[in-house]
């Protein structure tokens, strides 16, 4: 299995239990694990730049707490945070998690079910990721579109046809079927079909934010 992003950070004080939940993820995969001892020890190295799913304690030492690795952590697009903690007030659980953590995990840390939650999230993860390559790739092939080619796209969309499409322009249906031939090539679409595929995947995925995207329970 081969590396393709998704990257898995650990932030566990206790060496024992950080070695455990390590080698239980890394074991029979080609993801990349990273495990730092604080959160001081995480931000100082930059881990944020390269973390998708990042499981840390809530309690940490020294100066950057778990309320400030969570703020830090969910400040970055795309990013998964579960937090690990015993002994949580009802108040603190909900704060958790009103701060943008995926889930609550009980602590000590059970490796099992760390895998299975860490695997359970990565793989919606690289689903979205998926999700934001056809969007990436759907806008770029409208980028080039005129503002009047869009407006012929839409009304496309809406199911016009060319006549009605002239009128509601106040354009000559020759000039729409203009618009038409050059929107199909300008987009490189085969058909209808895949233009209209292309105009949907760019519009549903920019009003879908990341984090509503749920991740795996």
């Amino acid at each position: 299995m081969t590396d393709t992003g998704g990257h898995i950070h650990l932030v566990l004080p206790d060496a024992t239990e950080r070695a455990a939940c390590f080698r239980t993820l890394a074991a029979g995969t080609g993801r990349v694990v990273r495990s730092f001892a604080s959160a001081d020890a995480w931000i100082e190295a930059e881990g944020g730049d390269s973390c998708s799913i990042l499981l840390f304690h809530w309690r940490q030492p020294g100066a950057t707490d778990g309320a400030a690795l969570l703020d830090r952590a969910v400040a970055r697009p795309g990013v998964v945070v579960f937090v690990a903690a015993e002994q949580l007030s009802i108040a603190e659980s909900r704060a958790i998690l009103c701060g943008g953590a995926r889930d609550l995990l009980p602590a000590p840390l059970d490796p099992r079910l760390v895998r299975r939650t860490v695997d359970a999230a990565l793989a919606e993860w690289h689903l979205r990721q998926a999700m934001l390559d056809r969007h990436r790739e759907a806008e770029a092939r409208l980028a080039a579109l005129t503002p009047r080619e869009r407006a012929v796209l839409d009304a496309i969309a809406a199911g016009l046809g060319n006549k009605a499409i002239a009128r509601r322009l106040e354009l000559s249906p020759r000039t729409v079927e203009v618009h038409r031939a050059n929107i199909m090539r300008r987009a490189g679409a085969g058909n209808v079909a895949e233009l209209l595929r292309l105009q949907f995947i760019a519009e549903f995925a920019r009003d879908v934010p990341a984090r509503q995207v749920r991740f795996g329970a």
